[in-house]
């Protein structure tokens, strides 16, 4: 039985058969990223875990207990601040972890790397419960920051070079829709870990632990049924009637070479769109995890209709506007979602580096307009600017795995995404840092709270702007990076890339056997989307519920 399992994880077992629907791959891509992307939505669970022991009030740990000793500890709670390095661990393990193991994924395939993923990320989950049941916070860093990080980086960019070659009409779109669920995984989990903990809590729990196993069941079949769809195409496949662009000799970005990921370090190209990620993701990111008390700072009481500064509001006054930026939060995750597949699909149209172009000029003009509509007062143009600026942070991410295809080619692309992925991973530092300690900087300086995020904004108009030129300074790869035809051929052969033997069936018609392929059945495409689009459209009707007290 389980050298039959291992069987159906080959490559060349994966290998689709003609007449396979290629719309059946990004649900399967999708279902495995609306599960991962729980980890942005892993904050739901610091309020009650930094309760786990006195249930309605924290028990403070005394003033010699240090981080390590809350690692170990058992008779206090943890701090919030303690509980958040289980967020830092993911995604640094998931650039890490997809930096590594990018080279082997291309050779195992897809849906080995994603069975892996699932284990990992429910595995980790699992043993996060078993540390909150006996409170080992080392236990819930390993489980689900170390483990689950790896996880989410392989199930991350497992999709990525299969829908690229499914897609080669459509590469932005394709990843588009797939990286769409790694932002909207949170619209998902968040409501469903909140009403599970509600279910379990009671007098001496507050319910985490439980939810932490029964999310795990349900992200383990959903995970297990997309890796088990994963197929890939079979050799030189590409869509009926399709036909590749030319290139024009020395203009076009698109090249119809492929370049080996051992070199990929030693080019020039690489390191540009390295830079064009890491800004992009630094100025969005930080704004994404301050947007909540941004806004409430800011506006203060007039989010309420109260002519009042932040200090100047009760604690009931604060708790109403506190409601009002939950849901402009809300309306943001919407936008950075949304934006994920706008304007990837867009840059199937424009182009990559027009694309980056419009993220960067825009999105400096932006900010630089922050300062002023907050000074003024205007909700309208401050929410409008940071919808647009999340939309972008978005699409950056759907975008870049094409501009690398086009680049690089597409036979290790996957690969070559999991090292630009580093990128994700610096930016997960650098833009929390620059925002939340300048904040606290102007704070120290004795600004007021309305104003202490104005120099913030020019900051990171300033990293756009190092973006900027990072992808004006982009241009084709030199040709003596790209594989010989024989190096090709040794890599794909290494890859077990051929023409499925089995994929055909002969049956005999008239006396004659013919070659004859069965097409996908329409209502199997329609029911793999039903089974993201259900939970994918349930949460987004829930952030709707949540940005709608931004308008009241």
């Amino acid at each position: 039985m389980l050298n039959r399992f291992k069987g159906l994880l080959d490559k060349k077992h994966t290998i689709a058969a003609p007449g396979f629907n290629r719309w059946l791959v990004p649900p399967a891509a999708l279902a495995i990223h609306l599960c991962i992307g729980m980890a942005y939505g892993f904050s739901v669970f610091w309020l009650p875990l930094s309760k786990a022991l006195g249930i309605k009030e924290s028990i403070a740990c005394g003033p010699e207990v240090g981080f390590f000793q809350e690692l170990f500890i058992t008779n206090c709670d943890w701090k919030i601040s303690t509980l958040g390095w289980m967020y830092t661990l993911f995604f640094v393990f998931l650039g890490s972890s997809a930096a590594v193991w990018g080279g082997w994924l291309e050779h195992v395939g897809p849906r080995k790397a994603g069975v892996i993923s699932a284990m990992c990320w429910c595995g980790g989950m699992l043993l996060s419960a078993l540390g909150i049941y006996h409170h080992q916070f080392w236990l819930m860093l390993i489980g689900s920051g170390v483990i689950g990080g790896v996880g989410l980086g392989l199930g991350y960019i497992s999709p990525v070079s299969t829908l690229i070659k499914w897609f080669p009409d459509r590469r932005g779109m394709a990843t588009g829709m797939a990286i769409m669920g790694f932002g909207g995984g949170a619209m998902i989990g968040s409501p469903l870990a909140t009403a599970l903990m509600k279910h379990f809590a009671t007098a001496s729990d507050v319910g985490v632990m439980q939810t932490f196993v029964i999310m795990a069941g349900i992200y383990f079949v959903f995970m297990m049924s997309g890796a088990l769809s994963y197929r890939i195409p079979a050799l030189d496949w590409q869509p009926e009637g399709w036909v590749a662009p030319v290139k024009k000799a020395g203009k076009s970005m698109m090249t119809e070479h492929h370049v080996h990921v051992k070199n990929i370090f030693k080019i020039k190209q690489f390191w540009l769109v390295w830079g064009v990620l890491c800004m992009n993701v630094s100025a969005g990111i930080g704004v994404l995890g301050m947007s909540s008390p941004m806004l409430q700072e800011v506006f203060g009481g007039q989010l309420i209709g109260i002519a009042s500064t932040y200090n100047q509001l009760d604690k009931t006054q604060l708790a109403a506007i506190a409601s009002v930026a939950a849901g402009f939060t809300a309306l943001l995750s919407l936008f950075n979602i949304g934006g994920r597949f706008f304007w990837a699909s867009l840059s199937d149209f424009f182009g990559r580096k027009t694309t980056f172009l419009i993220f960067f000029i825009i999105g400096g003009l932006l900010y630089v307009s922050v300062p002023g509509s907050a000074m003024a007062g205007n909700k309208v143009l401050f929410v409008c600017a940071f919808c647009l600026i999340l939309s972008m942070y978005g699409g950056g991410f759907a975008t870049v795995p094409a501009y690398l295809a086009d680049l690089f080619g597409t036979q290790m692309v996957g690969a070559i995404h999991g090292r630009l992925l580093t990128a994700w991973a610096t930016a997960g530092i650098l833009g929390p840092v620059i925002v939340n300690y300048m904040r606290d900087y102007q704070l120290g300086l004795g600004l007021p709270r309305e104003q202490v995020y104005n120099q913030t904004m020019l900051i990171l108009a300033g990293l756009l702007m190092v973006g900027l030129v990072c992808n004006l300074l982009i241009r084709p790869v030199a040709e003596h990076w790209f594989m010989t035809p024989e190096e090709l051929a040794v890599e794909k052969q290494h890859m077990q890339e051929k023409i499925a033997e089995d994929a055909l069936e002969l049956v005999t018609d008239d006396n004659d056997k013919v070659e004859v392929f069965k097409p996908t059945p329409l209502i199997e495409v329609y029911v793999a989307w039903a089974f993201v689009a259900i939970p994918l459209a349930w949460g987004i009707y829930n952030t709707l519920v949540n940005a709608a007290k931004f308008f009241s």
